[in-house]
């Protein structure tokens, strides 16, 4: 277990506006596997930042860890309209992923929000508190079910005991509810393979900004080559939303293959902010795993702090 210096070392490397990107990522990933309210303090001070594609991941972060010390900071940011849409949809999943029925109302209140991100954003994190009320499906202690091979939290249960024809289906049915399309989405996560990859790189194409920003990150889960080419034409798409091209800059990041290289260089220099740091992030998580160094997912980090 780490000490209170230690975390506070790390932490000082998080809110350092001064440190390269990557080695505030790996900073933030780091405290989130240590977990405490020391780590969640830091975290939460360093929402002042101005890349928002860091205060993002903060609140991703925040929602993983599951903890509830973490809420009033979450609710804070949700409600903070001068926070980009994208940092405020992410404050709404976590406040989900952590699952505390005491946010219930709130999220009811945040689904009618006049940023279409934020509202879709919280009207899923109002089904994940309904579902878990219902027990449908026995959560495991961290809020994940037995068939998620990749131990997070998601903003939707996976739909069970379905093929990737009739998943497929419902994941492109533009006139189902969100949440059963989500449900959809992470169940051709957990089954995998090639004709699953291929299904949700078509969601790539489906109307909703925050579903494909979501796609984007379930095959940077999956880390599997067939969903590259559309991972590629996502980022190198001028006109998508760059909420969702941040996304598949990652995805690029985490399935590390050559040909992701090239296209995450090329776009290091991009006008919009975050695709530009995400882009210098994914080559870090890149390099790291080509060496086998480090694994973001695990936050094995050896940082100069």
């Amino acid at each position: 277990m780490a000490s209170c210096e230690q975390v506070a070392a790390i932490g000082r490397v998080l809110a350092d506006p001064g440190r390269d990107l990557a080695c505030r990522f790996r900073a933030l990933f780091t405290l989130r596997n240590l977990g405490g309210a020391e780590a969640i303090e830091w975290m939460s001070r360093t929402f002042t930042d101005e890349s928002a594609l860091l205060k993002h991941e903060l609140a991703y972060c925040l929602g993983q860890m599951q903890d509830r010390r973490a809420i009033p900071i979450l609710i804070s940011v949700l409600k903070d309209t001068k926070q980009e849409p994208m940092v405020r949809h992410e404050a709404g999943e976590a406040l989900g992923a952590i699952g505390d029925p005491g946010v219930l109302d709130l999220l009811k209140e945040y689904s009618l929000d006049p940023v279409i991100e934020v509202a879709e954003t919280c009207q899923l994190a109002v089904g994940r508190l309904e579902w878990l009320e219902t027990q449908e499906e026995k959560p495991l202690e961290d809020g994940s079910t037995d068939q998620n091979p990749y131990c997070s939290v998601d903003p939707a249960p996976p739909a069970v005991r379905k093929s990737v024809p009739e998943l497929r289906s419902c994941l492109l049915n533009e006139s189902l509810p969100l949440f059963d399309r989500y449900r959809a989405m992470f169940a051709l996560r957990n089954l995998g393979g090639e004709d699953a990859v291929l299904a949700l790189g078509e969601g790539l194409q489906c109307s909703s900004a925050l579903f494909r920003h979501e796609i984007g990150y379930v095959l940077g889960q999956m880390q599997h080559p067939a969903a590259v080419p559309a991972l590629c034409a996502t980022l190198e798409h001028p006109g998508e939303n760059p909420m969702v091209r941040h996304e598949a800059a990652e995805a690029l990041g985490s399935i590390g293959k050559q040909e992701c290289l090239a296209v995450l260089q090329q776009y290091l220099g991009d006008g919009e902010r975050v695709v530009k740091e995400s882009c210098e992030v994914a080559l870090d998580m890149l390099e790291y795993e080509n060496n086998d160094q480090f694994q973001y997912a695990d936050g094995l980090v050896r940082l100069q702090v």
